[in-house]
């Protein structure tokens, strides 16, 4: 008990005392547990499953884009997930803003800039969550300048209980 009140001695507080009722011995407020009493199991949360995860990369550049893919099927093959589909679009997205030379006048003299953005799609099938946030972390990771990735995710769930599959007639 002395020991207690020497530690709360040296703590330095300015302006507060403790009383001697505050501190009291552990060893006096435990009480035994009844046998009856059988621990709390927290609820295990599953995993979510994914029918389908496609991924969309766009791109500058179309030999980076390339070599982005194939590195992304290797990463796929590594982890065992499974991919169905790898292809590319055959024809680049094309922007084209028209400008003008000057600014005031001069109406015939005008240049064109075009912006081409590639595609490449990759779709892989049954995935598990972890397996899934574990892979894209890795991808999004390694992703070079110039490309941007989407991931649309189709996940798997349960049939909600008010719906019930219909009966058949020999049933009825």
């Amino acid at each position: 008990m002395n020991a207690i009140r020497s530690i709360w001695r040296l703590t330095p507080v300015r302006g507060v005392t403790i009383p001697n009722y505050a501190i009291r011995s552990l060893s006096a407020n435990t009480t035994a547990l009844p046998h009856a009493v059988e621990p709390v199991v927290p609820p295990v949360e599953l995993d979510k499953l994914y029918k389908r995860v496609e991924l969309e990369m766009r791109g500058i550049d179309p030999a980076v884009l390339l070599s982005y893919s194939w590195f992304c099927v290797a990463a796929a093959s590594h982890l065992g997930i499974e991919v169905t589909k790898s292809w590319a679009l055959r024809k680049a997205e094309k922007e084209r803003h028209t400008l003008l030379k000057c600014v005031h006048i001069y109406k015939k003299h005008k240049v064109q800039y075009e912006i081409r953005t590639y595609f490449r799609f990759i779709h892989m099938q049954r995935l598990t969550g972890s397996t899934c946030d574990t892979y894209l972390e890795y991808i999004e990771r390694n992703l070079p300048e110039g490309c941007a990735l989407k991931v649309t995710k189709i996940e798997c769930q349960k049939l909600p209980e008010h719906l019930v599959p219909p009966k058949k007639e020999s049933e009825e």
